[in-house]
């Protein structure tokens, strides 16, 4: 079994052992990570999923994000093109051994490897085992769901550390017509069609349309993050403005739809 209280403590040993307070987006990712968990644990509950299983999605929440401890170190920012922080988390659990010191258990590592590997991919990939398929799909919707949280409520510079130097760039940016596209076809953005700080933005509301589980969209709903994400920036472009209506207006609609189609 897992020992969720031994994993929380292995892993506040390691962040110390990489701490740097002052550097933006740390203290951002500690939080993130804290949340992920919860809503991990929420969501594994919401399914009705065994103890073990809750238990299983709480660890992987608690590493999924390991590997962007050293993406900020190296960087200076969360760059997703030029560093894989999901890969690097793997390096560091399986290849430099220190899975052994959040659960000793291997009978878990094939799941929490592939569960990790894939949260932050485009896609899960194909042909994973039933039980790396689920945990998988509760990572991301778990990672998703807070990076809502974390756009309404965080700092943007802290946000796009190194991308968007404050609220003015983002506030007088465009949207990219190819990613305005993506989005009203109901679709995420592809990290590499990012062009301005609102494609940044825009990449993340979009991750509206990749939730697995219907529990998850409610919560969004409940939450009311896509009204409360598009609302933070005042944007002084008026067509700007009547492109992020029409992507409430879209994005709200997905929202309902889905959930009346579980019901």
């Amino acid at each position: 079994m897992i020992d969720i209280k031994k994993a929380t403590k292995a892993f506040n040993n390691y962040i110390k052992k990489n701490e740097d307070e002052d550097k933006a987006g740390f203290k951002l990712k500690i939080n993130h990570t804290k949340k992920v968990v919860e809503n991990s644990k929420m969501i594994s509950e919401k399914l009705h999923l065994s103890k073990e299983d809750q238990e299983l999605a709480e660890l992987i929440a608690l590493l999924h994000d390991i590997g962007r401890f050293e993406e900020l170190k190296v960087f200076n920012q969360f760059e997703s093109k030029k560093f894989n922080h999901a890969e690097y988390a793997c390096k560091i659990l399986f290849e430099d051994k220190h899975i052994k010191e959040f659960t000793e258990d291997e009978s878990y590592y094939d799941v929490i490897k592939n569960a990790i590997i894939n949260h932050n991919r485009f896609k899960i990939e194909e042909g994973l085992d039933e039980k790396s398929l689920l945990h998988a799909k509760i990572i991301r919707d778990s990672d998703k769901l807070d990076n809502f949280r974390v756009k309404i409520e965080e700092k943007i510079t802290d946000i796009f550390p190194g991308i968007v130097k404050n609220d003015y760039e983002i506030e007088n940016s465009k949207i990219s017509d190819n990613v305005y596209k993506t989005v009203l076809d109901n679709k995420c953005v592809d990290i590499h069609d990012r062009k301005t700080p609102l494609d940044y933005w825009l990449c993340v509301l979009a991750f509206v349309f990749d939730l697995y589980f219907e529990e998850t969209l409610e919560i969004v709903k409940e939450k009311d993050y896509i009204n409360k994400m598009i609302d933070r920036i005042k944007y002084k472009d008026r067509e700007t403005q009547i492109r992020m209506n029409k992507i409430k207006e879209i994005s709200n609609r997905y929202i309902i739809n889905r959930i009346k189609e579980k019901k």
